[in-house]
This record gives C-alpha cells, sequence and structure tokens, in this order.
C-alpha cells in the first residue's frame, strides 16, 4: 500500500488510491520463488491497483452519503498537553483488557493508556482478511463502531464489497480465495501516539506494518508489505472506546531492506502458524 493521501473512514476519499506492487519475474510456476526484493528506489517500475488501497478506499466509499459526520475529535481546547519530547514511547506493562467480544478485545480503561490500547486492536481489525466476509464484517462494525454508525457502516459496507470488487482481489462472494490460495490482510501495530484526549473523546494515531496480498504459487498479486498511520477518533459510549471515524495515510516507512523473499509455501504456513496478539500501551 502506497497512499499519497490521507483516506478518510467516515468521509471520502482523497488522491488516486494507487499502490505499487512487485509482480512476479521470469517463467517460475511460484511467484515468489527466489525473487529478490528490489530497494526503495525501484518501487516506481510497476504501478498497479493495490489491495490495502482498494479496502480502505471501499470502507471510505461505503461512508458516503451515510449522513452527518460523526466526528469524535476533541476541539483545540481539549488537547492533552505535551511536552517538547512527546509522551513515553516504552510499553507499560499494565494488562489493557479484562475480556474480548468475539475476536476483538474489550473492556479498555477509560484513560489515555485505554485509548490508545483500543486503538492499536481496532486498526488490526479494520484492516483485516476478516473485513471481507460478510459474517465477520458484520460482527468486526458491531465490535468497534459507535452504537450510532454502526448499522449505517455495515450496510453500506455490503454495498462496496460487492461481488466485482471481490472478485478484483480474486475471492469469491463469501470473501475466500480460490482453492490452494491465502488471502493475507494481517497488521501489525507498532506504537501509539494521543494527540487529543478528554474525558470522553480521544485521538489516537496508530503507527503500523503489514503483510497483504494472496499466498499460492499460481497467485499475479504476490503478499507484500507496507507501513502507514491510522488515525482513529474514539469516543467513550457504554463503558468502553468505540470508533466514531478513522483515516489512513501512507508511512512512516523504512528503508526497504534488499532481502530475498519466501516462496509461497512458507508464506502460507507461516500465515496459519503465527497467531496475533492483544496489543497494549
Amino acid at each position: 500500500m502506497s497512499l499519497g493521501d490521507e483516506h478518510d473512514g467516515f468521509g471520502g476519499v482523497g488522491g488516486s488510491g494507487q499502490t505499487r506492487t512487485r509482480l512476479p519475474e521470469g517463467n517460475s510456476g511460484d511467484v515468489y520463488g527466489g525473487a529478490r526484493r528490489p530497494v526503495r528506489s525501484s518501487r516506481s517500475l510497476v504501478t498497479v491497483v493495490g489491495v490495502v488501497v482498494l479496502l480502505i478506499a471501499a470502507i471510505a466509499f461505503a461512508n458516503r452519503g451515510g449522513g452527518d459526520r460523526t466526528d469524535a475529535t476533541p476541539t483545540a481546547g481539549t488537547a492533552a498537553p505535551r511536552g517538547e519530547a512527546g509522551a513515553p514511547t516504552s510499553a507499560t506493562g499494565v494488562r489493557p483488557v479484562t475480556a474480548k467480544n468475539g475476536a476483538v478485545p474489550t473492556g479498555f480503561a477509560h484513560d489515555e493508556q485505554g485509548a490508545q490500547s483500543a486503538a492499536a486492536n481496532y486498526a488490526v481489525a479494520l484492516v483485516s482478511a476478516d473485513i471481507l466476509k460478510p459474517d465477520q464484517r458484520r460482527e468486526i462494525v458491531r465490535q468497534v463502531i459507535a452504537p450510532d454508525k454502526a448499522d449505517a457502516l455495515a450496510a453500506n459496507l455490503d454495498k462496496a464489497y460487492s461481488g466485482e470488487f471481490l472478485e478484483k482481489l480474486g475471492l469469491d462472494a463469501q470473501g475466500n480465495a480460490a482453492p490452494g490460495m491465502t488471502y493475507v490482510s494481517r497488521t501489525a501495530p507498532v506504537g501509539t501516539k494521543v494527540t487529543a484526549f478528554s474525558t470522553d473523546t480521544a485521538t489516537v494515531e496508530v503507527w503500523c506494518t503489514g503483510v497483504f496480498g494472496t499466498a499460492g504459487v499460481s497467485s499475479t498479486n504476490p503478499v507484500t508489505n507496507d507501513w502507514f498511520t491510522m488515525t482513529l477518533a474514539l469516543r467513550w459510549v457504554d463503558g468502553d472506546w468505540k470508533v466514531a471515524s478513522f483515516s489512513q495515510k501512507e508511512g512512516p516507512a523504512p528503508v526497504h531492506t534488499d532481502r530475498t523473499a519466501s516462496d509461497a509455501e512458507a508464506i502460507t504456513k507461516a500465515v496459519q502458524e503465527f497467531g496475533g496478539f492483544t496489543y497494549a500501551r
């Protein structure tokens, strides 16, 4: 994913919505096998519409025309004070949540740390492979979105994630990859930062990396990685933090190392065998 403009999860889509994806080289049947990852300066060789851009753009499109935007971003007068050095970035070790609502953690603390933990976990859910599957999608929306937004968003997402849209990703109407393929969309938060906070609202930025694409020997969209930042506006609703709006922009991205790419089998095995985490500040 290479987003040149910020994508607003409860508004419009900015920019062209394009990304750069490496295509397989040579005549090998395995699009991953032996290929070297180019350094970052060679990214302009091939440009195609990317998986993550499509996902975020579809979410944003689904929210167009859904009524007035409910934005939990606090006013300037409620911004949390920040020193010149910024907030501490080390983990606190405090237990993040008390329970789970399905696969999504719940019961975050009613403070800045709880808001950051909620934002990190919600970012993972909103860019997961399950968001493309009708049943799981409705459940994710119910779990993370503020109640006054959830029903409309779920209905609009059903329209956005049409059969035609899923086909572009190589998925069937239920969001499943073809036999022998594994669709991957997994996000890992690197860190969080509160940019505004009041008693019942918070704005949190989540710096993320992730792996996205389809693993399989005949895949034309091999799994690649990206770096991006999600900004989530949260509200305290019924004893927990919920998402009122969210947006996404590219970076910050480190230098891309020239490392040998793993083959499709290794990527598929890793996705199946390595479980996710509950993220905490």
